[in-house]
């Protein structure tokens, strides 16, 4: 199950950098004008988990797979994007195809890199994407209502239940607020999610830091980290030269370079944990001799949904999952240790699979 997240931020704040630097790669081009990113760069970044790592040791796995999060790189956004300014349509259009949005916003000081606004304010930056997101999210709205008006009349269930949403989320959008604090009810959950507004998707904002000020942040850094505190969103502090840096080096060189500047890990590191505590998603393993195997999935899915992540087959002929949880297989030294010790369970279809279960699913052909 792959999970996408849009990289997005105002010109020259940094997030070209940072892409490259998660995906260790140079395909976005990083230059100090706006607009120089003009197609939406794609790139996969394996999550880190010292646990698969672990698995692997004790099962003596031939190869590690870990899960992959995919970052979209969405070029500089500007005030009024939403009416077409620089290249706004095309770029709110990427940001709808993302499950979450991380915005990166620039906290650090240097005459040397232009502002798009010809200051620094993180807060104010934010909310001018903010602000475009939501007016393009009105003309949406006011668009597609327009357009279930004949269903209505002709009492189109689905058309009515579409209507009630949207007028939902208009009420708060007029009233200055995302559509994400409106509060969806289970049975309309699904066709909440199919209206794909673009305020209702999770947020992330990505503090941009000086590199003597990747590991306590600053006043700026600081400011970000109240605004998502108020709105229920989520912050976190990386120096994008920093991980360029690292995305240069290897294993040990790193570390030894994280040492140095009193950080414990890398910024990418902190960044998926709080991508993945973002979007609620945890992690489940598969352990062999020939393969240690992450797997995403949201929180709460079941045993058969769990399966199925890896082969909809396996979902389709679920039998049950042998589940044994991660400091059990760790503690035990392996599978038939755990197995002795009476650590692995047989769970059935109503189980909901816990973060760092290590499972293996019996299904039929």
């Amino acid at each position: 199950m792959g999970f996408k997240t849009g990289i997005v931020g105002l010109p020259n704040v940094g997030k070209s950098t940072l892409f490259n630097a998660l995906t260790r790669t140079a395909a976005a081009q990083a230059a100090n004008f706006p607009f120089c990113t003009i197609e939406p760069n794609v790139g996969e970044v394996a999550v880190p988990d010292e646990r698969l790592d672990k698995l692997a040791e004790i099962a003596g796995s031939k190869q590690i797979i870990p899960t992959r999060m995919t970052f979209v790189d969405i070029a500089g956004l500007v005030k009024g994007a939403s009416k077409g300014e620089g290249l706004g349509n095309q770029f709110l259009a990427n940001i709808r195809e993302c499950d979450a949005i991380a915005h990166v916003l620039r906290c650090f000081e240097d005459g040397e890199v232009t502002h798009v606004e010809g200051r620094v304010n993180p807060v104010e930056d934010a909310e001018v994407i903010e602000t475009e997101l939501m007016l393009s999210d009105l003309e949406s709205i006011e668009k597609r209502r327009a357009g279930l008006v004949r269903k209505l009349k002709g009492n189109d269930k689905e058309a009515a239940q579409q209507d009630r949403l949207l007028a939902e989320a208009q009420k708060v959008l007029e009233e200055g607020k995302p559509a994400r604090v409106v509060a969806v009810d289970e049975d309309d959950e699904k066709a909440w999610k199919g209206l794909q507004l673009l305020t209702t998707k999770p947020i992330l904002y990505v503090c941009n830091v000086a590199e003597d000020e990747a590991a306590e942040g600053n006043a700026h850094s600081a400011a970000v980290a109240k605004m998502a505190e108020e709105q229920g969103a989520a912050s976190v502090v990386i120096s994008a030269k920093i991980e360029e840096e690292i995305s240069q080096l290897d294993a040990d060189e790193a570390e030894m370079f994280l040492e140095e500047l009193g950080l414990k890990e890398a910024g990418l590191d902190r960044l998926i944990r709080a991508g993945h505590a973002l979007l609620h998603l945890q992690t489940y393993f598969t352990v062999g001799p020939k393969e240690a195997r992450a797997w995403t999935i949201p929180e709460g899915t079941s045993a058969p949904k769990a399966a199925g992540v890896i082969h909809g087959d396996f979902e389709r002929g679920f039998i049950r999952a042998e589940t044994i949880a991660y400091d059990d297989f760790v503690a035990a030294g392996g599978e038939q240790g755990a197995k002795e010790a009476g650590k692995m369970r047989a769970e059935g279809k109503a189980y909901v699979v816990k973060d760092g279960d290590v499972l293996h699913f019996l299904h039929s052909s």
